[in-house]
């Protein structure tokens, strides 16, 4: 199999990622909220638990400012990916990628916070869980579009 529907997928994945950041900063603006701290505090948690050493705290919370948004585009760039190389030959109904691709990503990235002791879902509330789920709406429509447009269905008599 060729790594282009692998590729594609990342594709749709990054494009994915931005609209799930989009949205997010959105809310942020439309409800004066402030960002959140948990890809910070995941960033820590992911360089302790890889004994990687981020300098003095002065360096070490800029670095871990910079690394919580690299991990969140890690995480949609990859999902991207694996969903390419696990439906290059299947079409599925755009509602059902963009269930699987922003259900995958929010299972993921939430699932990761509950393992490292970030958060605790069990205790969000309904604007807790609005905040978390449109975005990753976002993420799986934006992703599934990208990546239908991407993999258009063959032309039959070509």
């Amino acid at each position: 199999m060729r790594a282009a529907p692998v590729v594609d997928g990342a594709i749709a994945g990054a494009v994915g990622s931005a609209a799930l950041n989009i949205v997010s900063y959105l809310d942020m603006t439309v409800r004066a909220r402030p960002a959140s701290s948990t890809p910070e505090v995941t960033a820590g948690r992911v360089a302790s638990v890889a004994h990687l050493d981020l300098g003095p705290e002065e360096k070490a919370s800029k670095r871990r400012a910079g690394l919580g948004p690299v991990l969140g585009y890690g995480i949609g760039i990859a999902a991207g990916a694996a969903f390419g190389l696990l439906f290059a030959r299947r079409r599925l109904p755009l509602p059902v990628a963009a269930g699987l691709l922003g259900g995958g990503v929010m299972a993921t990235s939430d699932g990761s916070m509950t393992i490292l002791g970030v958060t605790n879902p069990r205790t969000w509330r309904t604007a807790d869980w609005v905040s978390d789920i449109v975005p990753h709406l976002a993420y799986g429509m934006a992703a599934a579009a990208t990546w239908r447009r991407l993999r258009p269905p063959s032309r039959r008599g070509r």
